[in-house]
């Protein structure tokens, strides 16, 4: 991607350092019509693509962002091209698997490996692979530090290689935060600077990232969003992203939040609020005037469970609350000069909350309604006030098929065995961290303690929390009540959770129990946070303490004592939740620029264990043939799943899926469970112990066992039951893997067929990846999630979506039935399509039922990439054609 702004379009800065520039939107718009009546969010990207493109093709992009927000979804597709890209160690490794293996096909073809690199500084951020191995003891950070790098090392030394290799990639190891709050704390400047013509011009500090809740970066008005590890390859080597333009939906917050109640409350609210108005694919702006009794950190709150709520991302304005918490993190003076006087004069910087302008729709939110609440026992938008959430679970045994009720106070069904803070959702707000700390304080002064069932764990998003609970006082009672802190990284709300002590465990497995999980996540998924768990809560810190404390679920935390004290007495939740005013004296007294400062001053880069991990210094990575963990891959070689022109013949059902159905169902994810294809393999190899999909995704071969191994898949072609399983030739339930290399070896490719929003949850590139290994061409969907779907054009296999009228149930497949898309005069973006469904008949002949679908491809970029065979061979093709 090479800057060709227009240098007609440069002004001088004013205020601030003195020689600085900034490309004009206002400028612009004697060019190219109006733009500063746009959305904050949208003047981002119209500057984006000043940056990039002018004339005729900037003007059609220009004018579909002012389209869009007349709700007119014909607009034309956009591109954007973010400034730096964001990896964490699940996704990363596989997509640096893939740039190393494109060096080699490079080297092998006689071109300079070189010639592969990032064209955009990428941070890579290691946050992924701690597991809550040990907790509840005073060891538990640097034993879990011991377990993680001795499981990880391969794929450790694949990474430091990686930083050796590169020279735009830049490593923060293990052990120093998680990436989303190392990002808004350190990483994030808000406003770049580059030259043109010898002048210094400030432009966003724009950005992209392989986790959904890069959106949490939004709250410093830095416009960036989660993407699949495919599309984050292509930004990565180039290639801009391209993408429908947006409407804006405005989010407008009034009045104030009540006492008692956290942004774990508010944010709650929120997404149940946004998911019912309907915003998925959207960018959500914030404003109004009670934004100015937000702090940024509850800002991020908000902006960190985007995916949640379905919008591409919630966009906070700049304001004081952005310079303040600039400030309080250690950022310099004359930086913070420039990014108000960029800020105001490109339309960015807002005065208390003031309205934003030219949004497709608006919503007004009251703060006043917030009360405290969880959300569950499976969905982030399932919002319950504390006196519902017993019934809630009640539901939910039902659902499970579960007779026998909850009880309260025992080890039976509702027993919590995991209570966990986790997740910057949280950990990066001060005010949730001292809350929790002040209310295990007043707790341990009670004599309470959470019941002996009950795994505690804390991982804090940055040191820094550490740092102002130490200074506070507050680490000791957290401690006492068994939340010490098991590491800096992303635990327990991805699934690494570690696990239960086993005499608990055993009883889980005999009684069958439903047991549960509260933490103060953003995800809580079936199956995502632990085997053995039925139910998950999503809770503010504090109320993860006190559900610990309480030890079920069904003990209702608004009305029911939590436990007794010393003395025989019960102890209510309100007799222990400290005084907000007190919260807020902690906050300023202990979390200062002075202690980011400290926490920072000696860089992210390297520790001890990091500085002795051995590593190559090669331009092509050595593999090795007997790894377990890391090996080539060959994605960038595949031919194309598809031919528009000859369309494609003989596809036959591998799932027919429902609703909702997650990326946790699809990809590997979890702990790799006895008896399954990818257990198989590797105890084939020699392993002993098969451990975590998550640190073997830099493994082609153990991903693509892993699809869909989900135990609580319901595939309607498995006869009934429940798991990883597809119909094998017999007709018998096989596992997804066997089943579809059955098809493989007789030379059939297979479709998959779901109902809504098909794809929804984290950005997991190996759930579109691993089709191609399934011989998957096609998926066949009601609807997708936004960043799922791109990734399927990514790997080169096909987004179909139902017309209307039509879903998986009224075709209803049997898994028998062989389908086929019959070749169209046009292969375009959103084009009409047919398919044709051919049963077998008794007397041997075929019926056959055609019906109408659309394809899901938004742009001629994605149609060029799916007749490449995805992103990895186009950018390959060009790579070869350009050395050629």
């Amino acid at each position: 991607m090479q800057d060709c702004a227009s240098p007609e379009l440069l002004r001088p800065l004013g205020g601030g350092t003195p020689g600085n520039h900034y490309l004009s939107l206002a400028a612009a718009e004697a060019l190219y019509g109006p733009l500063c009546h746009l959305p904050r969010s949208l003047l981002v990207l119209a500057e984006d693509i000043l940056w990039r493109k002018n004339g005729d093709a900037a003007r059609i992009e220009l004018d579909a962002l002012r389209a869009a927000v007349t709700g007119d979804m014909n607009a034309a597709p956009i591109s954007f091209a973010p400034g730096r890209a964001l990896l964490q160690d699940f996704l990363g490794i596989p997509l640096m698997t893939d740039l190393a293996s494109m060096r080699d096909v490079l080297a092998h073809a006689g071109a300079e490996p070189h010639r592969l690199e990032p064209r955009i500084p990428v941070d890579f951020v290691v946050d992924h692979s701690l597991s809550v191995e040990i907790a509840g003891r005073f060891d538990a950070l640097l034993r879990n530090r011991e377990i993680e790098f001795q499981r990880n090392t391969e794929r450790f030394e694949f990474i430091k290689w990686c930083e050796n290799a590169f020279e735009t990639v830049r490593v923060i190891p293990p052990g120093r935060g998680i990436m989303h709050q190392v990002n808004i704390e350190w990483l994030s400047t808000v406003i770049r600077d580059t030259r043109i013509a010898g002048r210094r011009v400030l432009r966003p500090d724009t950005m992209i990232g392989t986790d959904s809740h890069t959106t949490m970066v939004n709250a410093l008005g830095i416009l960036g969003w989660g993407v699949g590890g495919i599309e984050a390859e292509a930004a990565i080597l180039g290639l801009p992203l391209g993408l429908e333009a947006p409407r804006v939906v405005g989010l407008e917050l009034r009045g104030v939040l009540p006492r008692g109640a956290a942004a774990t409350d508010l944010v709650l609210h929120i997404t149940a609020f946004l998911r019912q108005i309907g915003v998925v694919g959207a960018f959500v702006e914030m404003h109004g005037s009670g934004l100015a009794g937000l702090s940024l950190a509850t800002r991020a709150t908000i902006a960190n469970m985007a995916p949640e709520y379905g919008a591409t991302c919630c966009y906070f304005p700049i304001d004081r609350a952005t310079i303040a918490y600039l400030a309080m993190t250690g950022r310099s003076g004359d930086h913070l000069a420039e990014i108000e006087n960029y800020a105001r004069v490109q339309g960015l910087w807002s005065e208390t909350g003031e309205a934003a302008t030219g949004l497709t729709e608006n919503h007004v939110f009251d703060l006043a309604t917030v009360e405290p609440v969880m959300a569950g026992p499976s969905r982030p938008e399932q919002r319950v006030t504390l006196g519902q959430v017993p019934a809630s679970f009640d539901a939910r045994l039902a659902a499970l098929k579960v007779d026998e009720p909850a009880a309260s106070g025992t080890f039976g069904h509702g027993a919590i065995v995991i209570a966990a803070i986790t997740s910057c959702t949280n950990t990066a707000n001060p005010m949730l961290m001292i809350t929790a700390g002040m209310l295990a304080r007043n707790a341990a002064a009670r004599g309470l303690t959470p019941k002996p069932w009950v795994k505690c764990s804390m991982a804090p998003g940055s040191r820094a929390v550490t740092d102002y609970l130490d200074a506070a006082g507050l680490t000791p009672a957290l401690e006492a009540l068994g939340f010490h802190t098991v590491g800096y990284g992303c635990t327990t709300c991805n699934g690494n959770s570690g696990p239960l002590d086993p005499e608990w465990q055993r009883q889980i497995t005999e009684n069958n129990l439903a047991t549960v999980a509260v933490l103060s996540g953003n995800r809580n998924f079936e199956g995502r946070i632990h085997p053995s768990v039925k139910a998950a809560y999503l809770a503010s810190p504090a109320l993860v303490i006190a559900a610990a404390i309480a030890g079920s679920i069904s003990v209702d935390l608004s009305h029911d004592p939590l436990g007794v004290d010393a003395k025989g007495r019960p102890v209510h939740l309100d007799e222990i939740l400290p005084d907000p005013d007190e919260v807020e004296g902690a906050v300023r007294r202990f979390v200062t620029a002075g202690r980011f400062r400290d926490t920072y001053s000696s860089g992210q880069m390297m520790t001890e264990d990091w500085r002795l991990l051995p590593a190559p210094a090669t331009a092509r990575f050595p593999w090795k043939d007997d790894s377990l963990f890391i090996r080539s891959s060959d994605f960038p070689k595949l031919p194309p799943a598809f031919d528009p022109q000859t369309g494609a013949a003989g596809m036959r059902p591998l799932l027919v899926l429902g609703d909702g159905i997650t990326t946790d169902h699809i990809s590997p994810n979890g702990a790799i469970r006895p008896g399954t294809p990818a257990a198989e393999w590797l105890t084939e190899r020699g392993a002993t112990r098969p451990g975590n999909y998550g640190l073997r995704r830099g493994n082609p071969a153990i991903c693509a066992r892993g699809m869909f191994d989900n135990p609580l898949l319901e595939n309607a072609l498995a006869g009934g039951l429940r798991g990883n399983l597809a119909p094998a030739a017999s007709g018998e339930p096989v596992p997804v893997w066997t089943a579809a290399q059955e098809r493989i070896a007789r030379g059939e490719s297979s479709i998959i067929v779901a109902g809504r929003n098909y794809g929804a949850g984290s950005s997991r590139d190996w759930a579109a990846k691993g089709l191609r290994m399934l011989g998957v061409v096609m998926v066949l969907a009601e609807s997708f999630e936004r960043i799922h779907r791109s990734n399927l054009v990514g790997m080169g296999v096909v987004p179909l979506t139902f017309a209307p009228g039509w879903n998986a149930a009224r075709i209803a497949l049997t898994g028998t039935e062989l389908l086929d898309i019959l070749p169209e005069a046009m292969f375009a973006p959103r084009c009409r399509m047919r398919l044709r469904i051919r049963r077998a008949q008794g007397t041997g002949q075929e019926s056959e039922i055609l019906f109408p679908v659309r394809l899901d491809v938004q742009s001629e970029s994605e149609i060029e990439t799916l007749r490449a065979g995805g992103i990895l061979p186009q950018i390959l093709g060009r790579l070869l054609d350009d050395a050629a």
